[in-house]
């Protein structure tokens, strides 16, 4: 997964932020909206659903954590930034000069620099989120998820993924659940009860999505 000095920086900080596990309350309080941001008749537009689609299919998740499936980013998601405490987007990227199916973690003011090089599929980012959100004197912590897209423009309506995506998707899935446990998440799998560590390898749900 690619990321910057800077990103590597704010992922330690973040991890010496963790308390012990034996007495993380104050972790296990934090409210976490999951945003899966995209447009599921768009091929790999649809990367954010497709994420969505895995996480509520293989996983129970407690009270503090609230999955969403969103076409776009938009003002009107402002009460999130009021009512949840970490806010992670899931989305496609494009124009990274890396390989489709390459997974990226952003700071959102990370990803608001580049405006050419890496930048979301969807205007509004989640940094211009927090900017209004700070003008009403919400805050919340956040964090973007992309990855490098190959096709989000099918001459036709198309849902499903382009097969190098597709493959990849997993390891998106991976990094989220990843993020979730460091933030103080119990995940707990579905099909076993066995709850989800760092070290978690997700297993595809379904094997429809793809359009080979």
């Amino acid at each position: 997964m690619k990321q910057g000095n800077e990103i590597d920086q704010e992922k330690q900080a973040s991890q010496n932020r963790q308390v012990n596990p034996a007495s993380n309350s104050c972790a296990e309080a934090r409210r976490i909206a999951v945003f899966c941001v995209g447009n599921r008749l768009l091929l790999d537009e649809g990367l954010g659903p497709a994420v969505y689609d895995e996480l509520v299919g293989a996983y129970d998740f407690p009270e503090t954590v609230e999955l969403f499936d969103v076409g776009c980013m938009s003002l009107d998601m402002l009460p999130y930034v009021r009512d949840f405490d970490h806010l992670i987007t899931v989305d496609a990227v494009d124009g990274t000069g890396e390989a489709a199916g390459t997974v990226f973690r952003f700071l959102p003011e990370d990803m608001a620099r580049h405006t050419r090089a890496m930048q979301s599929l969807h205007d509004l980012k989640l940094v211009d989120l927090f900017d209004a959100a700070l003008l009403l004197d919400y805050h919340a912590s956040g964090v973007c998820f992309g990855m490098q897209v190959e096709n989000m423009s099918p001459r036709d309506l198309t849902v499903g993924l382009t097969a190098a995506v597709y493959e990849a998707l997993p390891h998106l899935v991976d990094t989220v659940l990843a993020e979730l446990v460091l933030s103080g998440a119990t995940v707990v799998v579905k099909a076993t009860g066995k709850e989800v560590d760092r070290s978690w390898v997700h297993e595809r749900s379904t094997d429809k999505g793809a359009c080979w």
